[in-house]
């Protein structure tokens, strides 16, 4: 079962992630790119935290969440000097 589908992650893939010594959400993101994609973790991450402490007999408040960043878009370099995109 898809856990991320921007990155096509999976349930097991997560919990191998786990086996192998993930212990937060930016551990499972490092080892599986799980909510690297376009959601940013908008879509999985509630269900990451979730198989998280199902995993590691974990309370909710012992789990938080990942910082949030904005995805990385090429941009045209004449754009960063203030020449308009070309």
């Amino acid at each position: 079962m898809l856990v991320c589908r921007c990155e096509e992650v999976t349930v097991g893939e997560i919990k191998e992630a786990i086996r192998q010594g993930a212990c937060d959400i930016t551990g499972i993101k490092r080892r599986t790119r799980a909510g690297m994609g376009l959601c940013q973790g908008r879509t999985c991450e509630k269900l990451v935290q979730q198989i998280l402490r199902q995993e590691l007999g974990s309370s909710p408040e012992e789990i938080s969440a990942s910082t949030p960043r904005p995805p990385v878009r090429p941009v045209a370099f004449g754009a960063l000097g203030g020449g308009g995109v070309k």
